[in-house]
């Protein structure tokens, strides 16, 4: 036992200083970690809120923002695939492409902008669809309407930050992030309450301080993008429109929105179906979606890391060791979800704990029974995240966009839309037979895309001019 437990450990060790090893991922993923993860306790911090302020507003924040990353990921998958871009750029030393690539990123949040707008005014017929109740249809149209303001900013950050991104500099990303979420909870906490002299605003509040938070982030990036030390290395100051470089970012930017819309649209759907079950079965599935981004949302942070890490390596012609790093930060991942998902099931409390603490106990009680019951599948489906976000990341990295939207289409039909509407409306089953859906969606995505990445036809793709 001794003699097995050594070796295990000198394996570690060798892949822990090893090219494409542990270390070399954490050094990239920890910012990107911290940084997406300060973002899921944002969010949390934010529900945790609106729970305290009514029943109504927690019910109506996750679909209502659901509905607009639905309509906003496209253009925030186009826009942030220039870190792919960035990474291969980068890799294969033509340093002089970076900033032109990242300002095409930038370029498309104007038509991010332009095409938006007639969602504003669509918004009140779009929930009504939803026939959740009257009172919860009110909120929704509020906080969607005000979210929606944002989309330029939000667009334009994402395409600058992959500049830093896929440089590996991923600690600024880190800390304009850090200062951002600090701006959004101290407006979140004047505005939904009215403390300090605000006006007590509600899920209006909460929809505020998101969008200010926003602005400020863009223009942090954007200038420090503008004032890098290494403006004349990488070009950051070369704004010019590139006709060819466009074109490249949306032949595999798109492919890359669909999958984002995809992916969101379904879940979006899906909350819509539960809404249809009733208002308990609605909020339970909203916390327990906003317990699960905390381990989803650092996730996110290691799949930007292998995307860069592979974009990088395949730049250098070196598709072994991109290899060899996915399977590194895949090892990572799953060691993460799997020790959240012994929580999740032994101590479910710790996570209710916030949303309960200034409820009601005898009308929270239901609530926190049912969250119990979801948390046990989330520790379930999320062992399987951890292959889906780590090998999809990596065959994007690489420029296959188009299996990743493919696949993400038809597994969220044929795994979990038609499934899940057949629950509510022929089979009449309970909520957790929808979860049970879920569960079986992302298993599909987590084998279909390590089979595709094992395969290895992605060593072959770049997104950069081919003479490279």
């Amino acid at each position: 036992m001794l003699r097995q437990f050594s070796s295990l450990f000198k394996r570690v060790q060798q892949r822990w200083h090893s090219p494409g090893g542990y270390r070399e991922v954490l050094k990239i993923a920890i910012p990107l970690i911290l940084s997406t993860g300060s973002w899921s306790l944002q969010h949390f911090i934010d529900r945790m809120f609106l729970t305290w302020y009514s029943p109504e507003a927690i019910a109506a924040s996750l679909p209502a923002g659901l509905l607009n990353w639905t309509l906003i990921s496209f253009f925030v998958g186009v826009a942030t695939y220039a870190n792919t871009f960035v990474a291969q750029y980068y890799g294969a030393r033509q340093e002089s492409r970076v900033g032109p690539a990242v300002w095409q990123g930038i370029y498309f949040s104007i038509l991010a902008t332009v095409m938006i707008i007639p969602f504003f005014f669509l918004a009140e017929p779009i929930f009504q669809l939803g026939g959740h109740a009257p009172e919860v249809i009110v909120q929704e149209v509020i906080y969607f309407q005000i979210l929606l303001t944002a989309t330029p900013f939000v667009v334009a950050s994402n395409a600058t930050t992959s500049f830093f991104s896929g440089l590996g500099r991923t600690w600024t990303i880190m800390w304009v992030n850090f200062a951002t979420i600090t701006v959004n909870l101290v407006l979140d906490y004047f505005f939904i309450f009215g403390y300090a002299g605000f006006p007590e605003m509600g899920i209006g509040g909460a929809a505020v301080a998101s969008v200010i938070s926003m602005v400020f982030s863009s223009f942090a990036f954007l200038y420090l993008f503008w004032r890098s030390p290494d403006h004349a290395r990488f070009q950051t100051r070369d704004f010019r429109p590139d006709r060819d470089l466009f074109r490249r970012l949306l032949k595999y930017g798109v492919p890359n929105g669909l999958q984002f819309v995809q992916a969101v649209f379904a879940f979006t759907l899906f909350i819509f179906l539960v809404g249809k079950m009733g208002v308990l079965e609605l909020a339970a599935t909203n916390i327990t979606f906003n317990i699960n981004t905390l381990s989803f949302m650092p996730m996110v942070g290691m799949s930007i890391a292998v995307s860069t890490l592979v974009g990088q390596r395949l730049g250098e012609n070196n598709p072994a060791l991109a290899r060899r790093t996915t399977y590194s930060t895949f090892q990572l991942a799953f060691i993460y979800f799997g020790t959240l998902s012994c929580f999740y099931v032994l101590l479910p409390e710790v996570f209710i704990w916030p949303f309960s603490l200034k409820a009601d106990p005898t009308e929270f009680a239901p609530l926190g029974e049912m969250v119990t019951l979801m948390l046990k599948f989330v520790a379930v489906f999320g062992l399987f995240d951890s292959g889906n976000v780590i090998f999809s990341g990596a065959i994007k990295g690489a420029g296959d966009t188009r299996y990743v939207a493919y696949v993400t289409v038809v597994l969220s039909i044929a795994l979990m839309l038609i499934p899940s509407w057949m629950i509510v409306h022929i089979f009449d089953g309970s909520v957790y037979w929808l979860w049970g859906a879920v569960t079986t969606y992302i298993a599909g995505l987590c084998f279909s895309f390590w089979l595709r990445f094992y395969k290895g036809k992605w060593e072959k793709m770049r997104v950069i001019e081919q003479s490279s």
